[in-house]
Protein backbone atom coordinates (compact mmCIF):
# COMPACT_ATOMS: atom_id res chain seq x y z
CA UNK A 1 0.00 0.00 0.00
CA UNK A 2 2.81 2.40 0.83
CA UNK A 3 4.65 1.79 -2.41
CA UNK A 4 1.41 2.15 -4.38
CA UNK A 5 0.56 5.40 -2.60
CA UNK A 6 4.03 6.80 -3.21
CA UNK A 7 3.76 6.00 -6.89
CA UNK A 8 0.34 7.66 -7.17
CA UNK A 9 1.74 10.70 -5.34
CA UNK A 10 4.59 10.88 -7.85
CA UNK A 11 2.13 11.04 -10.73
CA UNK A 12 1.83 7.43 -11.84
CA UNK A 13 -1.58 6.38 -13.09
CA UNK A 14 -3.30 3.59 -11.15
CA UNK A 15 -2.74 1.22 -14.06
CA UNK A 16 0.96 2.00 -14.42
CA UNK A 17 1.53 1.78 -10.66
CA UNK A 18 -0.11 -1.64 -10.53
CA UNK A 19 1.94 -2.86 -13.48
CA UNK A 20 5.16 -1.77 -11.76
CA UNK A 21 4.34 -3.56 -8.51
CA UNK A 22 4.80 -7.26 -7.91
CA UNK A 23 2.27 -7.29 -5.07
CA UNK A 24 -1.37 -6.40 -4.52
CA UNK A 25 -2.26 -3.00 -3.06
CA UNK A 26 -5.23 -3.99 -0.90
CA UNK A 27 -5.90 -0.37 -0.05
CA UNK A 28 -6.88 0.30 -3.65
CA UNK A 29 -9.80 -2.11 -3.41
CA UNK A 30 -10.60 -1.17 0.19
CA UNK A 31 -10.95 2.49 -0.79
CA UNK A 32 -13.71 1.66 -3.26
CA UNK A 33 -15.53 -0.52 -0.74
CA UNK A 34 -15.32 2.12 1.98
CA UNK A 35 -16.54 4.80 -0.43
CA UNK A 36 -19.55 2.72 -1.51
CA UNK A 37 -20.50 1.89 2.09
CA UNK A 38 -20.27 5.55 3.07
CA UNK A 39 -22.35 6.63 0.07
CA UNK A 40 -24.99 4.05 0.93
CA UNK A 41 -25.13 5.28 4.54
CA UNK A 42 -24.90 8.95 3.54
CA UNK A 43 -21.80 9.41 5.70
CA UNK A 44 -19.54 12.44 5.39
CA UNK A 45 -16.02 11.14 4.82
CA UNK A 46 -13.79 13.71 3.11
CA UNK A 47 -10.61 11.64 3.37
CA UNK A 48 -12.15 8.52 1.84
CA UNK A 49 -13.87 10.65 -0.80
CA UNK A 50 -10.55 12.24 -1.75
CA UNK A 51 -8.75 8.91 -1.98
CA UNK A 52 -11.58 7.52 -4.10
CA UNK A 53 -11.47 10.54 -6.41
CA UNK A 54 -7.74 10.11 -6.95
CA UNK A 55 -7.86 6.36 -7.53
CA UNK A 56 -11.14 5.92 -9.39
CA UNK A 57 -12.11 9.33 -10.81
CA UNK A 58 -8.51 10.03 -11.92
CA UNK A 59 -8.31 13.37 -10.11
CA UNK A 60 -4.87 14.94 -9.64
CA UNK A 61 -3.45 13.85 -6.26
CA UNK A 62 -1.68 17.12 -5.43
CA UNK A 63 -4.72 19.30 -6.00
CA UNK A 64 -7.09 16.83 -4.35
CA UNK A 65 -5.01 16.78 -1.16
CA UNK A 66 -4.69 20.58 -1.19
CA UNK A 67 -8.50 20.78 -1.38
CA UNK A 68 -8.82 18.22 1.43
CA UNK A 69 -6.44 20.19 3.62
CA UNK A 70 -8.63 23.27 3.25
CA UNK A 71 -11.75 21.26 4.11
CA UNK A 72 -10.15 19.79 7.24
CA UNK A 73 -8.72 23.09 8.54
Amino acid sequence: NRMFGNMIGKGYTVKSAMLEMSMVAEGYYAAKSAYKINQKNKATTPIIDTVYDILYAEKEAKFSFEKLTKILD
